[in-house]
């Protein structure tokens, strides 16, 4: 089963191409015009063993929130659609990454049920010229359009850029987790319901 998406989302703020293989090695090719967000990328693809390939364009002379959000919705729409009826997934995922003083722990569920738990407080919000509370409205996307039930939390963290990298780092060993393939289900859904 190929386990590969393209999603091409175009409005009249963003322009956007998302590729997204789930079982991939972990390359990645970001265009996004937000320089910080093709790094978190570059870390998601690297950390879950995601192939990305992501060009897009947006109306980032107002500022990065419509780019930053319709990336999201772009890859929740990949996600969602590469794992179709969701047979043999394992479904849920968990991890706790650190990154020197910052420590994130991502859980989610692969449940078709999308909800956003976001506790992540920093004593500043930029991270260069990148305001990272933009980052809830990219997991908010995210959440909503793969339909997960995603709970991300700062445990503990000064820097902005070292919580960011650490939120992306937890994120991506956790989807990769939940999209894993289990031998063990032999091609069922993972849900006493017999649906996801």
């Amino acid at each position: 089963m190929a386990r590969e998406v393209e999603i091409h989302r175009k409005t009249k703020e963003t322009d956007i191409r998302f590729t997204m293989a789930l079982d991939g090695e972990g390359k990645c090719s970001s265009r996004t015009e937000i320089p910080f967000m093709d790094h978190m990328f570059t870390l998601l693809a690297a950390h879950g063993f995601f192939n990305l390939e992501i060009d897009g364009k947006g109306d980032i002379q107002v500022d990065n929130h419509h780019t930053v959000e319709d990336l999201g919705i772009c890859m929740g729409k990949a996600v969602k659609q590469a794992l179709g009826e969701r047979k043999g997934i394992r479904r849920y995922g968990e991890a706790t990454v650190p990154m020197d003083e910052s420590l994130a722990r991502v859980v989610l569920d692969v449940s078709n049920r999308p909800f956003l738990s976001y506790r992540v407080e920093l004593p500043g919000n930029m991270a260069g010229t990148f305001d990272i509370r933009l980052l809830k409205e990219f997991f908010r996307a995210f959440s909503n359009h793969a339909g997960i039930t995603m709970h991300i939390d700062l445990l503990s963290g000064e820097d902005p850029h070292h919580a960011a990298e650490a939120i992306f780092k937890a994120f991506a060993r956790t989807l990769d987790q939940a999209t894993h393939l289990e031998k063990r289900l032999d091609g069922v859904v993972p849900s006493t319901k017999g649906i996801l």
